[in-house]
């Protein structure tokens, strides 16, 4: 039993010092330069103002380009607005693009270049890597790579659909009735992700954030209470309760996705791999789960149950934590 001992204190530290209160935000910045006539550019550059990108960042221009007239700078939402106008003398074939003090932060910057007379081309910058030399089309990140990319990273740091999921695998057993269960959470919050951001839905957003973290506590609650030969309302009917739980978290997936930005001319391909993107994210979650959930039963299986209701405390005390803070912000 030291195991669980272990295990147990091991939540309660977690839910002492919880993520923050907005753990689905995913903010990175966002470049968009695009050639009005030949020669002349225009530039947006979105960042968040809760980051420190947004207010010290500065956007590294090719070199063959020149600012025509001053910076304009306007608030929209959470976000900074700044447009540029550029004069640029030739391609920006072998030009570098990137964000000065990207290195000191914590997000990352989606760049999308669209010239009149080539495709699109969007790349990706990291703090590792805050400047990007501009190659042909075919050798340069897409759409789809850099939004599959941003699908994964956002399910698997944006720790209130983790959890959810997690509490999922914890209340439910047998791979069959979690892979149903979870795929009914998959349709639910892609109809609501799609409507959302085509502009068929809407929600406020603090609400939203708040009633998810109440499904999450929901769950924890449901796998405390379970117990052996006796099926809760919740195990008997999981892909109800998966698909209506699932409709509000796909307003959060749209919130955050609405922050990152679409490129103009690519919105449903762009949606539909970031979709994708956070599918493979998920599966990653379940399989990763189930896996150890099966360790434990193997070696030592009456650890199984101790080792669910100390999981379920810490996700519930985390969930709780997030649900006040978000109710009373």
């Amino acid at each position: 039993m030291r195991c669980c001992h272990a295990l147990a204190w091991l939540c309660v530290a977690l839910a002492l010092f919880p993520a923050p209160a907005h753990a689905d935000e995913l903010r990175p910045a966002y470049i968009e330069m695009t050639e009005q006539t030949p020669g002349q550019w225009s530039l947006l550059w979105k960042a968040s103002t809760n980051s420190r990108l947004g207010q010290t960042g500065e956007i590294v221009i090719p070199e063959n380009c020149e600012i025509d007239g001053e910076p304009r700078r306007e608030y929209s939402g959470s976000n900074i607005l700044t447009r540029l106008d550029l004069h640029c003398d030739r391609s920006l074939q072998g030009q570098t693009i990137g964000l000065q003090g990207l290195e000191l932060s914590t997000t990352d910057a989606l760049v999308r270049i669209a010239p009149l007379d080539s495709p699109m081309q969007t790349v990706r910058l990291t703090p590792d890597q805050p400047a990007a030399t501009l190659a042909e089309p075919s050798v340069i990140s897409n759409v789809a790579a850099t939004y599959t990319i941003i699908g994964i990273e956002h399910i698997l740091l944006g720790f209130d659909h983790l959890l959810f999921v997690l509490a999922l695998v914890l209340l439910l057993k047998g791979g069959w009735l979690v892979a149903k269960t979870v795929t009914a959470f998959t349709v639910a919050h892609s109809l609501t992700l799609v409507g959302t951001t085509l502009g068929f839905l809407s929600l406020p957003s603090q609400p939203v954030e708040a009633v998810i973290a109440l499904s999450i506590i929901f769950l924890a609650v449901e796998v405390v209470k379970a117990k052996p030969g006796e099926i809760r309302l919740s195990e008997r009917f999981p892909w109800i309760v998966a698909f209506l739980f699932g409709l509000l978290h796909g307003f959060g997936f749209a919130g955050a996705l609405a922050e990152i930005g679409l490129p103009e001319g690519d919105v449903p391909l762009a949606l539909l791999t970031f979709n994708l993107g956070v599918e493979i994210g998920q599966l990653a979650i379940v399989g990763v789960a189930l896996i150890l959930l099966h360790a434990i039963r193997s070696f030592q299986n009456q650890w199984l149950h101790p080792t669910k209701t100390a999981m379920a405390y810490g996700i519930g005390i985390i969930s709780t934590y997030w649900f006040i803070e978000r109710t009373v912000a």
